[in-house]
């Protein structure tokens, strides 16, 4: 069953790609900075949306400390992400360009986490990198 709930919630892909669209509708109009703003208060009304009864204190400091740091690189990604459409990135290919981070994690993973990795997943490292190859190649020829 567990596998099978977090495929489900794997469909937030959807989410993830109206999220691009609506960046780049949000920073040609408001711009980076400001558009960064609206996006934590959408994160704290998520949260309390979803999780009322949840203490954010209940946790140990130094999982208190590591869901912080994950806020921080989340949220300079976020306003790096609107900062690049908003100084004349296409959304199809920034979207594309940032989406592609998991390869970050896939070569992190063994170190940190002790992951295991296959030939068949490095294939896909592989594919990965190719494709942000080619999208950067398009993106400098459309300029």
């Amino acid at each position: 069953m567990n596998g099978s709930l977090w495929m489900s919630l794997s469909v937030v892909l959807l989410s993830w790609g109206v999220v691009g669209v609506l960046q780049k509708m949000a920073v040609d109009r408001i711009g980076a900075q400001t558009a960064m703003v609206w996006v934590a208060a959408g994160f704290m009304l998520l949260q309390a949306l979803v999780f009322p009864t949840i203490s954010v204190l209940h946790y140990s400091s130094s999982s208190l400390l590591c869901a912080v740091l994950n806020g921080v690189c989340n949220g300079l990604g976020i306003l790096c992400l609107m900062a690049a459409m908003r100084h004349g990135g296409k959304a199809s290919i920034v979207e594309s360009l940032a989406a592609l981070y998991p390869v970050f994690v896939v070569m992190l993973a063994p170190a940190l986490l002790r992951e295991r990795l296959s030939a068949f997943h490095l294939l896909g490292v592989g594919c990965a990198v190719l494709a942000g190859v080619l999208l950067s190649a398009e993106s400098s020829a459309s300029s």
